[in-house]
């Protein structure tokens, strides 16, 4: 996709300094607009292969009242009467870009994003592992912005991070915060807890999508840790540098903004050795198994061995683990599906569980083992998509179980629950998630539900020998 950028020059303009501190206008903090590097005030049109066109302004001369992402008072930017034009025309193409990229360094993609854009360009921070970013920005040696949504449901540990983070950089994070009219209205509505009973959509919107979507109008590219081990369901093909899919820029339409992913081609274990290294501040909620971490209620610490996704919203499936920030990595097939695999709703997906010791069960026949009251055997059974990566994780593990079982009185079988069959499985087999486990014991009508997140067969099989 090439965006097109016509560039007219303009004479100088006068700039007032923020409120912080002189010391602040050093370089580019959030929080003041640092504009030092901008003495000349340009006016450029952008467009998107030649479709669109519409007149790009500097940074804040549009209302900040309204989307802007600086807040009002730290500068006023007072553009004087152009005297000259200079027409000049700079195409980029962002798929050639991205591929140049694909094997430089996150330190080379940083210091390209932050050249390219200058004060027009910030880091989106988190408060998880992605402070990597701010100290791939620092090695850069250029200045650099770094925005953060505050939900108002943060981890404490989290708030603190924050705050050393400003504090070893000597950087001002700008805050995003939603609007307190709409969480007021949520809440009233339906409870401070309404997301686990409906999915974590419409609270991520209020709280997190609709804040992002004000923050980056005031901007002309945005920088996020996004890696493409991180969720195999929705980010194993993001590129290092595209242009952003889902939000706009401070020019408006499709195509006005820019999207960088400096650690895309890197593994997890990387990025912490990286941290260890150069001894950055982490988030201490780390240390005690939180992974990927997110809002309070809706993130826990994960097990060993399983993927970082799992712990949040683990209430939900695997396809529902983006919050809204990056839905553009959910692509659609041609009939308007999105993730058609994710869903269950592709015939290419292989099968999993192919032990011969595990019994593959219809509907009818999992009808038929739910009536049972005298069963002369124990069942476990599991409830899963072929689709599904933590299925797919689990699938040695529970081979391994049913050739151990094999002739010990129990059985061991699989449900297929997605597609038609997943409002069933949910109505009557208590399927929350992809893998829900289930013992039918003897002399029992009621299945128990496998409660815990360790998969391996001797979890397995301790539960097995308790309740059968």
């Amino acid at each position: 996709m090439a965006l097109a950028i016509n560039v007219s020059s303009s004479s100088s303009s006068a700039i007032s300094t923020s409120s912080f501190p002189s010391s602040e206008l050093k370089a580019p903090r959030i929080g003041s607009l640092r504009l030092s590097d901008r003495v000349n005030v340009s006016t450029a049109s952008l467009s998107l292969s030649g479709k669109r066109s519409s007149s790009v302004k500097p940074l804040n001369v549009q209302s900040i009242a309204k989307e802007s992402f600086v807040p009002s008072q730290a500068a006023s930017v007072v553009a004087s009467e152009v005297t000259e034009k200079l027409d000049v025309v700079e195409v980029e193409d962002f798929e050639e870009l991205a591929k140049s990229l694909e094997t430089a360094s996150p330190l080379e993609i940083m210091d390209k994003a932050l050249e390219k854009f200058g004060n027009d360009i910030a880091i989106a921070f988190s408060g998880a592992e992605d402070v990597a970013l701010i100290e791939y920005a620092h090695l850069t040696g250029r200045p650099f912005r770094v925005f953060s949504l505050d939900t108002g449901r943060l981890n404490p540990e989290t708030y603190r991070l924050f705050d050393t983070v400003e504090k070893h950089y000597g950087i001002r994070i700008e805050y995003m915060f939603p609007d307190a009219v709409e969480v007021q209205a949520l809440v009233r509505n339906k409870g401070l807890f309404s997301f686990y009973e409906d999915g974590h959509q419409e609270c991520c919107r209020i709280r997190k999508v609709r804040p992002l979507r004000r923050a980056l109008k005031g901007l002309r590219a945005w920088i996020t840790g996004q890696r493409k081990d991180q969720s195999p369901g929705t980010r194993s093909e993001i590129p290092v540098v595209q242009v952003d899919p889902v939000f706009e820029g401070l020019d408006g339409g499709a195509g006005s903004l820019v999207k960088w992913n400096p650690v895309a081609n890197v593994e997890g274990n990387d990025v912490w050795n990286f941290l260890r290294t150069m001894d950055v501040p982490v988030n201490t909620l780390h240390a005690a198994g939180y992974v990927s971490i997110g809002c309070e209620p809706c993130t826990r610490a994960v097990l060993p061995g399983q993927h970082e996704r799992e712990g949040r919203w683990w209430w939900e499936d695997a396809k529902a683990k983006e919050c809204g920030l990056h839905k553009g990595n959910i692509k659609e097939n041609s009939n308007g599906n999105a993730n058609a695999n994710v869903n269950g709703t592709s015939s290419t997906v292989a099968d999993i569980f192919k032990s011969e010791n595990v019994v593959s069960l219809s509907r009818q026949g999992i009808e038929n083992l739910m009536k049972l009251e005298n069963r002369k055997e124990a069942w476990i059974v599991v409830l899963y998509a072929p689709w599904c990566p933590f299925c797919q994780a689990m699938e040695g593990s529970f081979d391994e179980l049913a050739d151990k079982l094999g002739g010990s009185g129990v059985k061991v079988a699989k449900f297929r629950a997605d597609g038609d069959q997943k409002e069933f499985a949910k109505r009557e087999l208590q399927l929350g998630s992809f893998p829900t486990i289930l013992v039918f014991p003897k002399n029992s009508s009621r299945p128990i539900k496998y409660p815990s997140e360790k998969r391996d067969v001797d979890s397995l099989t301790s539960f097995l020998n308790l309740v059968r």
